[in-house]
């Protein structure tokens, strides 16, 4: 029995990309790594990436890293809580806005670490920037990254942390634009959902804070309402509903309160006339439902400019952190409110 080798195809190499351009190796570089700094005419530019595609060459990531001192990986921890449309969509503007300024965007599982000691396993990866969702980051931890070279960590939450650039979200508004909507329309005794789900206190806790704050000083109350996101504790929920005397709920997001709707009804409570309800995020489906989702609407950050943020930090790593409060909150009335 004869065995037959096959030979592997030699990868292909700048050399051989600059040959058959009929220009330098240099050139190369510059055309394939976007380097702004150097002038290259629209043809020669052409000519590289045409010869690049046919020869089916891509730069060497790594090499470019080591030329550089530093990547263009901007590195996301990936959510360790449920994540809804709004945020998906975020993301994905951000990833477009960034890929325009020549940044890659790599999403990390930080399989169960935390603060600090996640900080460490994303400075392994050697990031050029690093974009935390949430709370668990610590000024250590910043400092760690900062050793690492990463050359600017940008924070979306609650609060800012030493060192790091930070975008905060006032979750506080969102429950207080809910809770003095239902009080305007005539509403006393209103629950508000608190998801079951682990990691989601740091934006439900802040959201009944806002609620109460709305109705401080009046004859209205807030009850806290547990919610696994279920059908099954959704009706077992609504079972209860009529002995527990509300007449409203904040349900978190439109999510949990589409699926507490739902509930109500199933149960034979008339939704607004025996329980108002409102949720957040204003999602399409919330416009679909009958009634229709009475919501408050919520203006995340935009990807292109948390983009311009973050190149702007990786250009000037010594600067002074920025501080921008975001995450502006409006009422949306409908029908089941």
């Amino acid at each position: 029995m004869r065995t037959v080798m096959t030979q592997l195809p030699n990868t292909p190499t700048s050399a051989d990309v600059a040959r058959l351009a009929g220009v330098s190796r240099a050139t190369v570089s510059y055309v394939l790594n976007n380097a702004g700094t150097v002038r290259i005419s629209e043809p020669t530019r052409r000519r590289v990436r045409e010869a690049a595609r046919e020869l089916g060459y891509v730069p060497h990531a790594a090499a470019r890293s080591l030329r550089a001192g530093h990547s263009r990986m901007v590195l996301m921890p990936a959510p360790s809580i449920p994540v809804g449309p709004l945020y998906g969509a975020f993301i994905n503007e951000l990833q477009w806005a960034l890929g325009r300024l020549d940044y890659t965007v790599v999403q990390y599982g930080s399989g169960g670490l935390e603060g600090d000691e996640a900080a460490r396993a994303w400075a392994e990866l050697r990031p050029v920037a690093v974009l935390v969702p949430g709370a668990g980051l610590g000024p250590a931890g910043v400092q760690v990254l900062k050793r690492s070279g990463v050359r600017a960590v940008v924070t979306l939450g609650p609060g800012r942390v030493d060192g790091a650039h930070a975008l905060l979200m006032d979750h506080d508004a969102v429950g207080h634009r809910a809770g003095r909507h239902l009080y305007e329309r005539g509403r006393r005794r209103i629950g508000v959902v608190m998801p079951a789900e682990a990691g989601l206190d740091a934006f439900s806790r802040p959201r009944l804070a806002g609620v109460r704050q709305a109705l401080r000083g009046t004859d209205a109350t807030a009850t806290e309402l547990p919610l696994r996101y279920t059908e099954e504790d959704a009706g077992r929920l609504a079972g209860r509903w009529r002995e527990s005397g509300l007449d409203a709920v904040f349900a978190y997001n439109d999510e949990y309160a589409m699926l507490l709707l739902r509930a109500l009804q199933d149960e034979g409570l008339d939704v607004p006339g025996d329980v108002a309800v409102i949720g957040a995020d204003d999602l399409m489906l919330g416009r679909l439902l009958r009634p229709r989702l009475s919501t408050v609407h919520i203006e995340l950050p935009s990807g292109r400019c948390l983009a311009e943020l973050v190149d702007r930090a990786v250009r000037d790593p010594a600067a002074e952190p920025e501080v921008h409060q975001v995450l502006g909150a409006t009422v949306v009335r409908r029908e089941s409110s």
